[in-house]
């Protein structure tokens, strides 16, 4: 599936499809979505999900937080910019850094792998949401002391530096 805005527009869907289908992909196991009347509808939607790919090179924090949330783990690939690294940090936290892959080689058969351990992979959506609440990516009382520390210390470097 893919799901986006811009998937509205019909134009834009039969340009999709001829891409995919100029690739040689079935565009029947094509699924495009545009947006949903709801935010609920939206997030009801991951039930027909089994894995997220990650966009890249700029990721998608919102649409990676729900994924985790709503059970279905994300596949990302790393990189060097802030941009390019924000998928990593959020797998990373939520215990999930070997889901991050950091060539796009390595993306293409982590995705393969993952989607191939079926007992694994139901395994872990069953467990998911329960997983990343004991996180600091989803649990602000864990993750607002350890903010305060890192911001205490970037003051403290900054203050060491200017000599005060």
């Amino acid at each position: 599936a893919i799901k986006t805005l811009a998937l509205r527009d019909e134009v834009l869907r039969h340009d999709t499809l001829t891409r995919f289908e100029a690739l040689g992909i079935d565009v029947s196991r094509l699924d495009l979505l545009g947006p949903t009347d709801s935010h609920h509808d939206h997030l009801t939607t991951y039930s027909n999900i089994d894995i997220a790919l990650d966009t890249f090179p700029y990721h998608g924090t919102t649409t990676t937080c729900e994924a985790l949330w709503m059970g279905v783990p994300t596949v990302t690939l790393g990189g060097q910019t802030m941009l390019e690294r924000i998928g990593a940090s959020l797998l990373t936290c939520a215990g999930l850094s070997h889901w991050v892959a950091w060539t796009q080689e390595e993306y293409v058969d982590l995705a393969v792998r993952h989607a191939c351990d079926i007992a694994g992979l139901a395994s872990l959506r069953a467990q998911l949401r329960q997983r990343v609440l004991a996180t600091p990516l989803f649990d602000a009382r864990q993750f607002a002391p350890r903010l305060e520390q890192a911001l205490f210390s970037m003051w403290e470097r900054r203050t060491q530096c200017l000599g005060g």
